[in-house]
């Protein structure tokens, strides 16, 4: 008979381990996704203004400036990103969204370095429900954002 009762506390205690690594694994995934969601966001202003540590990722968000698209070798591109009252040059490199165009809405994600912000992903914006709210206030706060419906 004590055997039994001993299986039976060692599977309970299996059962136990396993669901701690679990707990575990999913903590830190959470906390991965998180990181992820916390890059902060910055306008051009912001990032002209008080430019960020060179180890830091974030988002830069704002328009493709008009004329400043330059496509350099293979998918490397130069671009500037505006609110109107800032302009960072973004070089990236790598396949860019097809909704990506010169007096569009962008948001990049990378680090600001020498000057430069050096993006690893591009996202286009075609609409404010995509747009980051933040994007979408520091445009319309420099009166370069308007509404597509109004036009």
């Amino acid at each position: 008979m004590a055997g039994m009762k001993g299986l039976k506390k060692q599977r309970r205690i299996q059962i136990i381990a396993v669901a701690a690594v679990a707990l575990a694994l999913s903590t830190g995934l959470i906390g991965y996704a998180m990181r992820d969601g916390i890059s902060f966001f910055r306008s051009p202003t912001q990032v002209l203004a008080e430019p960020p540590h060179e180890n830091e990722l974030f988002r830069i968000g704002g328009l493709v400036e008009e004329g400043s698209i330059v496509r350099g070798q293979g998918t490397s591109i130069v671009f500037n990103v505006t609110d109107g009252g800032g302009t960072v040059p973004v070089a990236y490199t790598g396949i860019v969204p097809d909704l990506f165009a010169e007096g569009q809405g962008v948001v990049a994600q990378g680090r600001y370095i020498d000057g430069r912000f050096e993006a690893v992903e591009i996202l286009a914006k075609h609409d404010e429900s995509y747009m980051p709210k933040e994007v979408v206030d520091a445009l319309k706060e420099q009166g370069v954002y308007r509404d597509d419906a109004e036009s």
